[in-house]
């Protein structure tokens, strides 16, 4: 729960989603759920020229067990708050 807790305070912002296909996928977060499912807007494709048909795509559903790797902007995340809440999780 902790980190669906912490993507939810994302929500807003601009975010890199890489995929285990290994699409990457530049948006902005719309939503996010408790399996870790991602909703973005706006989104442009990071390597469009082996994708194309991902070109014309503007919205997508990405669902939580196909990503590999969450990009996030180091201005957005306070990582001693984020420390904090991982130390009191690993307590219980």
């Amino acid at each position: 729960m902790l980190f669906f807790s912490f993507f939810k305070s994302l929500i807003g912002k601009d975010v890199v989603v890489e995929l285990k296909n290994d699409l990457s996928i530049c948006g902005t977060l719309h939503s996010v759920d408790q399996y870790l499912n991602i909703k973005m807007s706006d989104i442009t494709v990071m390597n469009g020229h082996k994708y194309p048909y991902m070109l014309s795509v503007k919205n997508c559903f990405i669902r939580g067990s196909v990503v590999r790797y969450v990009q996030l902007p180091a201005d957005d995340i306070d990582v001693s708050l984020l420390q904090d809440a991982t130390r009191k999780e690993a307590s219980k």
